[in-house]
């Protein structure tokens, strides 16, 4: 079986192409690759009906399962609406969510998934909890705190959605897992320090919650987004996949059917 990953596409930032260029070139990539089931790590657009119509078109255009966890950006919404919770529970109940909601692939594999959320761990030690709460550094804010409100602090956030990943986890008896998070659970995943302006917003990259289900749990496969790199590593028996198309300024090329040909990612299993 063949189990495609991406992630960040970002589509509704690319003022030359369209939804429907998504859509079309993503599916038509899928197909030519025999993928049988697709994966995408969140941060479809910055529009939470517009990120599920998406998932909704790729679905029925590909005629297969294709399941999600939102992203950071699929969570914003405008300040005077802000109901970020409400949002929670809208991807909840929708049957391409994996939150809480696992698929079992057969009797040997399963797919568990989160958003996921960042804990400050992976911030240079320098700067205090209350520093890295507000967001703000040399005159800029990261965006989630003028666009997200968990009506809670990022730590009980982040905790709290790690727990639900263990209970999904431990619903899925011996099954090896292959874990989906928008949110890096790998440090080796942020952007490396020193660095003049990560050495602050790493906070935001990730989270050391998992550590802990690393060590415990059958996860054979971990799919990442949020940071934009394309990179894989296998450490202590585990994949880390991090398959992001990302921004339009970010890739080498202008040609959306080469960006998402090198961004896909295939399991095998």
């Amino acid at each position: 079986m063949k189990i495609g990953v991406i992630s960040d596409l970002h589509f509704d930032r690319d003022t030359k192409r369209t939804f429907d260029d998504y859509v079309k070139v993503l599916s038509a990539e899928v197909s030519r690759r025999d993928v049988t089931l697709l994966l995408v790590a969140g941060d479809m657009s910055n529009d939470y009906e517009l990120s599920y119509r998406f998932i909704v078109a790729l679905k029925h255009q590909l005629n297969m399962d294709v399941l999600f966890v939102p992203g950071n950006h699929d969570y914003w919404q405008s300040e005077d609406e802000l109901n970020t919770l409400a949002v929670h529970d809208y991807f909840k109940q929708l049957p391409e969510c994996l939150i809480e909601r696992p698929y079992i692939i057969n009797d040997q594999w399963a797919v568990v998934g989160h958003s996921g959320w960042y804990n400050y761990s992976y911030a240079d030690t320098r700067f205090d909890e209350a520093k890295l709460a507000a967001g703000k550094f040399k005159g800029s804010t990261w965006q989630d705190k003028l666009y997200i409100d968990w009506k809670a602090p990022d730590k009980i956030v982040s905790r709290a959605f790690a727990e639900t990943v263990r209970r999904d986890i431990e619903q899925m008896g011996d099954r090896h897992i292959i874990l989906m998070t928008h949110m890096v659970t790998d440090k080796k995943f942020t952007v490396p320090l020193p660095h003049r302006i990560f050495d602050f917003y790493n906070a935001y990259i990730g989270t050391s919650d998992f550590d802990d289900i690393y060590n415990k749990y059958a996860v054979k496969y971990s799919i990442m987004g949020h940071v934009h790199f394309r990179k894989t590593l296998v450490e202590r028996g585990i994949t880390y996949i991090c398959a992001c198309l990302g921004y339009t300024r970010q890739w080498r090329s202008d040609d959306l059917q080469q960006e998402v040909a090198n961004a896909l990612y295939v399991i095998e299993i």
